[in-house]
């Protein structure tokens, strides 16, 4: 899986996995939108769009089927979860 981190605009993160041609756009608003059969060539020129937001509406948002979101990465060793921090309960 190839990432990309861009540290200004809309857009976040962008995931892609060449194996399944799938696309994952974080945004920072925290909403990830995910689309399927996605060349590895769209994926190559968001990243080194001079604005990937305007780039995804263009060309990705109309053009590609949306999918379901790959599953987040698990938590980094020794991070803790909200329920260890404030003791919740699985009622």
């Amino acid at each position: 899986m190839t990432i990309k981190v861009f540290t200004s605009g809309r857009l976040r993160k962008a995931q892609y996995d060449p194996s399944s041609q799938q696309l994952d756009l974080h945004w920072d608003n925290r909403a990830v939108t995910a689309y399927k059969h996605v060349p590895q060539e769209v994926f190559r020129r968001l990243c080194s769009a001079p604005n990937p937001a305007t780039y995804w509406e263009d060309r990705i948002a109309e053009e590609y089927p949306k999918g379901t979101p790959m599953a987040a990465e698990p938590p980094a060793a020794g991070t803790k979860d909200l329920r260890d921090l404030f003791g919740g309960t699985d009622d």
